[in-house]
């Protein structure tokens, strides 16, 4: 029951024979070896490259936060610096008196929100000036803007009162932070 094939085969089909069968090994061992190696080491890069970013944004992001505990710092030594019982009204009306131009002042509205979780209130006030020169509100600003006290100019609209007097008509809104 035995098949006895008797395959004679001349030199240039036996190498003909053998170079494929060298070729398939060779495939073979391509597919199983060489080609997975090759998927690792760029699959191992391409993870590299990723956490070289990730690493990156982390260094970015400590650099920021370094920053901003500073100034957070920085703001709470000022803010820990103001005259007990300061108002962010009464500061804005005394300003005003110091630069002579009180009575300019046509009103001002004060309002304030509390933050519940960190118990500080945002104290603002509108503030109308009237018939004011552009020296006197650039005054004005300036000492605002420069106080220890921690107080921004959120919104301002300068409007001129006529060509020839040069006086201006100005609303502004300013805030800033108080304790409860």
């Amino acid at each position: 029951m035995g098949m006895n094939l008797n395959l004679s085969l001349n030199r240039r089909e036996k190498l003909i024979v053998g170079s494929a069968v060298v070729f398939i090994i060779v495939f073979i061992l391509a597919r199983v070896i060489i080609f997975p190696v090759f998927e690792k080491r760029d699959e191992l890069r391409h993870r590299l490259a990723v956490r070289e970013k990730v690493v990156e944004k982390m260094v970015s992001l400590a650099g920021e936060h370094k920053t901003l505990k500073k100034k957070a710092a920085l703001s709470q030594r000022k803010f820990s610096a103001r005259k007990k019982g300061f108002t962010l009204f009464s500061f804005m009306d005394r300003l005003a008196g110091d630069i002579n131009i009180k009575e300019k002042i046509a009103y001002m509205k004060p309002a304030t929100t509390v933050d519940e979780a960190s118990g500080l209130k945002l104290t603002s006030v509108e503030l109308k000036l009237q018939d004011i020169t552009l020296n006197d509100l650039s005054t004005y600003l300036f000492k605002v803007e420069t106080s220890e006290n921690l107080i921004k100019v959120r919104r301002l609209s300068i409007k001129k009162n006529d060509t020839e007097s040069g006086l201006l008509s100005v609303i502004m809104q300013v805030e800033t932070l108080e304790s409860t």
